[in-house]
């Protein structure tokens, strides 16, 4: 989910090979020989393991919507939105509730209790295994200082600073439905807010390591904060997982990158200016701090004085976020991704099986097991690549000291490896029935430009500006080292001047896959961030806005269920257990090309969802439900 795709993707600059080296480079599909047999004989489980409740319906049963062209949000006939918890709107601590200004002049104070901005990842907490009443956990990516401020992102300053960063992090709110709407419940005993100076506990390999010490901690065990968090979810023993994305942008490096900063993108300048207000993010003063960003975290939303974690036995990445599986015998598999160009698709097996108990009995679930980097190789298998310190090149000799900077540095050592560079591994969905694992391949239009990485059989388009989905499934259980996989889909229209830009989507069209996941009723739900460049330019001019669709993927069909407003993004999807509401994220709708909104036209694009006169775009949580009280999508 990077905004600014120039500046977030560019940053693979190693000379690692991609399996397009060692195999045909025109290959346009990939399963063929033995390969194609394995995979043959896995199709039948996946035609018929979808994982359904008792009872309920399989296949689409909503009538699909056309593409979307205003500033509004539409869903099918039969079916109502309403948006809750949008940026600035108190998130209910009892202590304070100041109301959001459409002016923005709320201070760095009142932002510290107030709904952050540019929601994303989010997921719904029963309580009491209620699905009328429950605590949302969501994140929030990024901020746009020019909607932030009332007087826009320049100049910068400490204050300005403060306030963006108390923008950022996490949120926990309580809901529930009340007649026929949800409502925040506020005060509530749940409220939090998780910022820049929200203690957080690190913990696994690297914890203590001399590279993750600084000055102000020298213990190596405490962060302040976690900034740009994207993807979510929630874990079987019932806490959050959130990636820290593109976490380098928050730095200046200084004239004097050393290679292994260079090597995850920083730039002399941080993109927010922060760097210049707050030593914390200034390279030069402090080299060890950018290794302190960059892991899983996790929170336990139902407990408010709790010390979130971030787990690095999970490896130092962009990660966009983390998906658990269980095995047979109750160990945690967590898959995840970098939404960055040529980057990695990640997994790690828990030694340590799952216990009773919820989140303080597997408090140290995450903190001991082996991590892993995929290789898609172009017969139509692959494997996972362990990234255990001493194991093959991870060694001192290649500047692996111990497990610990394995862990931190994990690009390189998956550069080492010969993982495949994939074009931005974005969200997973875990099918536990069929037991596929499927993975959005957002877009990568540097593939193929001089001096990068070509097509291979995993990322088949020079230029990809539509992207792909791709799915495996495991030799044996989810801790199997060997896969079979192939493309869902490759995303696209088929009427694009662009042959490469094509795709093969039976149903709706769309670009840019997103987010992800199944549903009540085994439908796989697909959302995309397609940038408003990529609108200007025209490649995106028949799919219109940002949107939500639904795939059968027994049949391959895709049908449209949603779309958003200007220039927003679709994003973040969580059910009741009933399977009746579904809560999702409009991220940035109105967001401008560079990036940086005109202080002057706050609404020059956008000004859902209040549409006041005064107002400014907001990012907000949208809750779907039928109006019959039926399941989603069925």
């Amino acid at each position: 989910m990077a905004k600014d795709h120039s500046r977030m993707e560019d940053s693979n600059t190693s000379g690692n090979p991609s399996i397009h080296e060692v195999s045909d480079p025109h290959r346009r599909t990939l399963l063929q020989g033995a390969g194609w047999a394995a995979f043959a004989a896995l199709l039948q489980p996946l035609t018929a393991c979808v994982s359904l409740p008792p009872g309920a319906p399989r296949g689409i049963g909503f009538q699909g919507i056309p593409a979307g062209f205003g500033d509004t949000l539409v869903v099918p006939p039969g079916y109502v939105a309403q948006v809750i918890a949008p940026w600035g709107e108190p998130i209910g601590v009892p202590a304070r509730m100041p109301a959001f200004r459409f002016d923005a002049s709320n201070s760095a104070e009142d932002q510290a209790v107030q709904m952050g901005m540019h929601h994303d990842g989010l997921e719904f907490f029963a309580i009491n295994g209620s699905s009328t009443h429950g605590l949302i956990a969501l994140n929030h990516e990024y901020t746009d200082d020019g909607l932030l401020h009332p007087d826009g992102f320049r100049p910068m300053n400490a204050d300005k600073v403060r306030k963006s960063q108390n923008a950022h992090g996490l949120s926990v709110y309580e809901v529930r439905w009340v007649g026929q709407r949800w409502e925040m419940v506020r005060p509530s005993r749940w409220a939090r807010r998780v910022t820049l100076s929200t203690p957080f506990q690190v913990t696994g390999p690297a914890a203590g390591h001399p590279l993750m010490r600084t000055q102000a901690d020298p213990d190596g065990r405490s962060v302040l904060g976690t900034l740009n968090n994207c993807a979510s979810s929630q874990t079987p023993w019932g806490t959050y997982l959130s990636g820290e994305e593109n976490w380098m942008n928050y730095f200046g490096g200084g004239s004097q990158i050393s290679a292994h900063h260079r090597r995850w993108g920083m730039r002399e300048k941080s993109a927010y200016g922060w760097d210049a207000h707050d030593t914390r993010f200034d390279a030069t003063q402090n080299p060890n701090e950018p290794n302190r960003f960059g892991w899983v975290v996790e929170l336990d939303p139902h407990d408010p004085d709790s010390t979130p974690i971030k787990r690095t036995a999970l490896g130092r990445a962009a990660h966009e976020g983390a998906w658990v599986a269980l095995t047979r015998d109750q160990r945690a598999v967590v898959y995840s991704g970098e939404d960055a160009r040529f980057e990695y698709i990640y997994k790690f097996v828990s030694r340590d099986a799952m216990r009773d108990g919820g989140a303080r009995a597997n408090r140290e679930l995450l903190d001991h097991g082996t991590l892993y980097v995929a290789r898609f190789d172009a017969d139509g298998t692959g494997r996972w690549l362990p990234l255990v310190h001493g194991v093959g090149p991870l060694t001192v000799a290649n500047g692996f000291a111990d497990q610990g900077e394995v862990l931190i540095k994990a690009r390189q050592a998956s550069d080492l490896l010969g993982a495949t560079k994939m074009d931005r591994p974005e969200w997973l969905a875990i099918d536990k029935g069929s037991r596929w694992v499927y993975c959005t391949l957002t877009n990568n239009s540097a593939r193929g430009e001089d001096k990068q990485p070509g097509v291979d059989a995993a990322n088949p388009r020079a230029n990809n500006v539509m992207g792909q989905i791709i799915r495996w499934k495991e030799e044996g259980d989810f801790d199997g080292l060997g896969m079979v996989w192939n493309h869902l889909l490759l995303a696209g229209d088929p009427e694009n001047s662009r042959v490469d830009a094509r795709g093969n989507i039976q149903g709706d069209i769309f670009a840019c896959p997103d987010g992800v996941c199944f549903g009540p009723n085994g439908l796989l739900w697909i959302q995309t961030d397609a940038h408003a460049t990529q609108m200007y330019k025209g490649e995106m001019a028949r799919l219109g806005n940002n949107q939500m669709l639904a795939c059968d993927t027994r049949t391959g069909e895709v049908r449209r269920f949603l779309t958003g407003p200007t220039n927003c993004e679709i994003t973040g999807a969580t059910f009741t257990p009933d399977g009746r509401h579904l809560f999702i994220s409009v991220q940035h709708p109105g967001e401008t090309p560079s990036d940086r909104s005109d202080p002057s036209q706050p609404q020059r694009y956008s000004n859902w969802p209040d549409f006041r006169s005064d107002g400014r775009p907001r990012s907000a949580n949208v809750v779907i439900r039928r109006l019959d009280g039926g399941i989603i999508g069925s």
